[in-house]
């Protein structure tokens, strides 16, 4: 965390320049070259300069140093993770107050900090943003930002958020527009309330800052059993109506701009029963995280991939998957097994912890997979998990249950793979 609004160093990599020139762990960085550095986005702008100035504090005594980094490719050390600011609002549809007890302590940290927006893609509402964020962000251009709009209609926004002191979202665009920061935008639609009427006119409002809005996604509201609120899910019903409703305004842009700007969400399609879009049609994949063209992207690369040869093993193997995209995994599997004699199975996994209308494989948890893998255990020796339903950089599910944990009650030797097509061939060849 950060020490007095400094920046601390977490580790030194040996024999870097930063070691080199005597910098520890517990450093705190005050400066580079002059500039205050404060998080780690001030020493991302301030690192890259072939001479490193240093101001830093070490036993609560400042020292100096000098960085050549005229040669260097890194400056070799890894900083600590900022102070978040948290989200306060009380969103009617919010999935983190949606969550049982006794998961990982970080899924009920309910964010609202662009500098996360700008590092990593997550959305905020702008409800906490300041005269002095703002400002920060025109002059160090951090861009692009992800914003949840929902609608532009302002006491329906409020009522959404459940705080009705929320800044005017129009004002807010048109400040970053102004400014030429880009844009990606979030409408999580909520049947009842920015659905239909409300939904053309907040694509119609957003569309007013194209092309600093450069793209505007419009997703299904996750609802979970342990859920409070009763809101209603999106049907198939009310998911054609959207889709019908976005691809009205993309005939529109595309022969405006050539380019449809409004997307819905791969879930949509799914929930509406409907074929996905050509994979041409979603531009450059700018909201693939948000489940944007993801599915489609998996379809276009599992037709293309080689199948190498001589893939057969003696290994009995079995995946598993959510029940939404089990159908198109299905498919890929099927292509492999027409073309090498591999012994693979796939077990489509039930969503009990969440409810079972939550049926993305990336909010599996480790004891409904156990469950699914009960009595499909005996035929198989090895398990092949998408990394998608671990924690980044580790080896546990969302309910805290680790891969040691699959491994001993399945009695399977687990391994992990990437998720795409290509990666999936790459284990295969592995094992």
């Amino acid at each position: 965390m950060r020490t007095n609004d400094k920046l601390e160093i977490e580790s030194v990599d040996a024999d870097s320049p930063a070691a080199k020139a005597g910098l520890k762990q517990g450093d705190i960085i005050v400066s580079i070259n002059s500039c205050p550095v404060h998080d780690v986005i001030d020493f991302m702008f301030n690192k890259d300069a072939g001479e490193l100035d240093m101001e830093f504090i070490r036993n609560a005594v400042t020292n100096k140093v000098l960085i050549d980094m005229e040669n260097e490719v890194d400056l070799g050390i890894t900083v600590k993770s900022f102070k978040i600011k948290i989200c306060k609002n009380n969103c009617i549809f919010c999935f983190v107050k949606q969550l049982p007890k006794d998961l990982r302590k970080s899924l009920y940290i309910k964010d609202e900090d662009y500098r996360l927006s700008f590092l990593y893609g997550n959305y905020m509402t702008l409800s906490n943003i300041t005269h002095k964020d703002k400002t920060r962000i025109i002059e160090q251009r951090l861009s692009p930002l992800y914003i949840s709009v929902h609608t532009t209609n302002m006491s329906l926004r409020n009522k959404m958020l459940g705080n009705p002191h929320s800044v005017d979202i129009m004002k807010e665009l048109q400040f970053f527009s102004s400014n030429k920061i880009r844009m990606h935008i979030q409408i999580v639609l909520c049947p009842g309330f920015n659905d239909g009427k409300e939904l053309k006119d907040t694509i119609k409002d957003i569309y007013k800052f194209y092309p600093y809005v450069s793209s505007v996604a419009v997703v299904p509201v996750g609802l979970t059993r342990h859920r409070k609120l009763q809101l209603q899910p999106v049907t198939k019903d009310n998911a054609l109506e959207s889709i019908e409703i976005v691809e009205t305004f993309q005939k529109r842009f595309k022969k405006k701009h050539g380019d449809p700007i409004v997307y819905c969400s791969d879930e949509m399609y799914i929930k509406a029963k409907k074929a996905f879009p050509a994979l041409r049609e979603y531009g450059n994949l700018s909201q693939l995280e948000n489940g944007v063209g993801m599915v489609p992207l998996f379809i276009n690369q599992s037709k293309k991939v080689k199948i190498p040869p001589k893939i057969s093993g003696t290994k009995k193997i079995v995946t598993i998957t959510g029940i939404s995209f089990f159908p198109y995994l299905t498919k890929f599997i099927n292509r492999i097994k027409e073309q090498e004699e591999v012994n693979i199975s796939i077990v489509p996994v039930i969503n009990e912890f969440f409810g079972q209308s939550v049926t993305v494989t990336g909010l599996l948890t480790g004891r409904d997979i156990i469950k699914a893998l009960h009595d499909n255990t005996d035929s198989y020796d090895t398990l092949i998990l998408p990394d998608v339903v671990l924690k980044e950089g580790d080896n546990i599910f969302l309910d805290n249950v680790s891969i040691r944990d699959i491994e001993e009650a399945s009695g399977l030797k687990t391994v992990v793979t990437d998720g795409t097509p290509q990666g999936f061939i790459d284990t295969l060849c592995e094992l």
